[in-house]
């Protein structure tokens, strides 16, 4: 019970501060490196894997990352880029702060679920994989729409130099 509670505070820290991370980030122009570095960085977590404790099966994987995959079409519908002053920033949603901690409610409904069956390592390891879908999915359309608007910015550029 020690480590579900835990983690779940945990959890917790961790949706705060990407909503202080999100807020911070709309008020400086987005780029491609500002948009691939999380998950970059939150797949050396998958380290854990190293110990057997956290090793799930192959079945569990394609389970967890389709369950963030759906997870992240929140994400998605809430993340919209916006030109101002020539750059592309990030548009400041109010439906993302609830978004996030309704995920995380619902994550911790599964958590619960999920715990009761398989170990707490196996969890733990189907949920960074969870986090893992949900952010990799939503950075790639973040990606997709930032390079876009780019290319209809360069566009637009050109057009007014001619």
């Amino acid at each position: 019970m020690f480590w579900f509670i835990a983690s779940t505070v945990m959890a917790a820290i961790m949706a705060t501060g990407m909503i202080f991370v999100r807020l911070r980030a709309a008020r400086k122009p987005a780029s491609v490196k500002k948009i691939i570095l999380p998950p970059l960085f939150m797949s050396t977590g998958a380290l854990m894997f190293l110990f057997p404790m956290f090793r799930v099966s192959f079945t569990q994987v394609l389970e967890a990352m389709a369950v963030g995959a759906v997870f992240s079409i929140f994400l998605i519908r809430t993340s919209k880029f916006e030109v101002r002053e020539g750059s592309i920033y990030l548009k400041p949603s109010k439906a993302f702060i609830g978004i996030l901690f309704g995920l995380l409610v619902l994550r911790i409904i599964l958590k619960l679920v999920i715990g009761q069956t398989i170990s707490f390592g196996e969890t733990s390891g189907m949920f960074f994989l969870l986090a893992l879908g949900m952010i990799l999915t939503w950075r790639i359309a973040m990606l997709r729409q930032y390079i876009r608007l780019e290319k209809s910015i360069t566009n637009t550029d050109t057009a007014k130099r001619v």
